[in-house]
């Protein structure tokens, strides 16, 4: 079998540029696997990111089209590269694709053996392709960067959003006390991923709300960003996701201030999935779409209101 059917690209652009259609079937190469796509999950944005459309993460270079987007999926190794010894055939697994390679809007995929894990035991392919960039990137923001310990406190700006989410609960999950903020609509749904106090942004102050804080992770930016630098003990640390913390800033809070972008992490996986499946994480899927309807998936994340994940049903 040559040929597979996949979702791609053949010009830059927006949802209106992604075709469902027949292409070639992708081969493993050394230290990759094949994939064969149960589900993917696709995320705001990601048309719109330079790495999306050529071989550089800052965009630069020439175009790699036509491309298949969606970086996160869950499915079952069909077929392993040479040197390949941390996957086998028939293995159920999920990941995070790099950025600058084709994705899983697809029936296949290929990517690299050593950032792939063995998927949670207790969830579906539908529910398991919701995790692995939003949770890697709550992952690292908490236990890479913020090296958090149970027992502190962070606040979450914006925890029902689809990366929020996932910083409530997994920071909760690691014995911290969680505070953060949401609208109105989000304080119960925010509540229940296990945040002990959830502020109303748009009628409360948070500041008035918390003090002390160890962790800030914002996912906010803007003018909730600079005030964040308020609540923060000394020698805490705000780990700005929607935009960089000012260096000047943090100085004069005797804070730290840190960005970073999400990168594939297998060791990571592997612990988001023993959280999954010891019932302290839980993925939220907002809609689940067959791969043919990818297109109208990408144009709800632009037009549509939204809880969790959308997600592409590839195969059962």
């Amino acid at each position: 079998m040559n040929t597979m059917y996949a979702v791609r690209a053949h010009t830059r652009g927006g949802p209106e540029q992604l075709v469902y259609e027949q292409a070639p079937r992708p081969e493993p190469g050394p230290g990759e696997v094949l994939v064969a796509v149960k589900a993917a999950s696709i995320t705001p944005h990601e048309l719109t990111w330079g790495a999306t459309w050529t071989h550089n993460p800052d965009g630069s270079g020439p175009e790699r089209t036509p491309i298949i987007p969606s970086h996160e999926f869950s499915g079952v190794v069909a077929a392993c590269g040479a040197g390949v010894e941390s996957a086998a055939e028939g293995e159920a697994v999920y990941g995070l694709i790099p950025f600058t390679s084709d994705g899983a809007a697809a029936e296949y995929v290929t990517l690299p053996a050593a950032v792939v894990a063995a998927k949670p035991t207790t969830i579906d392919h539908d529910h398991t392709a919701a995790l692995p960039l939003a949770a890697l990137t709550a992952w690292q923001a908490l236990v890479d960067h913020a090296d958090l310990q149970a027992g502190q406190q962070v606040l979450v700006q914006g925890g029902a959003g689809g990366v929020g989410n996932f910083v409530v609960q997994i920071a909760a999950g690691l014995g911290a006390r969680v505070s953060a903020t949401a609208s109105a609509a989000d304080l119960e749904f925010v509540k229940g991923l296990g945040a002990e106090q959830v502020i109303d942004y748009a009628h409360d102050r948070f500041e008035d709300h918390v003090r002390d804080v160890d962790v800030v992770v914002d996912l906010v930016g803007g003018s909730t960003l600079s005030r964040s630098w308020s609540v923060l003990k000394p020698g805490g640390i705000l780990v700005g996701i929607a935009a960089p913390p000012d260096e000047q800033e943090a100085a004069q809070h005797g804070a730290r201030g840190v960005f970073f972008v999400v990168e594939p992490e297998q060791k990571a996986l592997r612990s988001i999935a023993e959280l999954v499946d010891g019932g302290r994480l839980q993925p939220v899927v907002d809609r689940v779409l067959p791969l043919a309807e990818t297109r109208s998936g990408y144009e709800a994340l632009e037009t549509a209101k939204r809880r969790g994940k959308i997600v592409i049903h590839v195969a059962d």
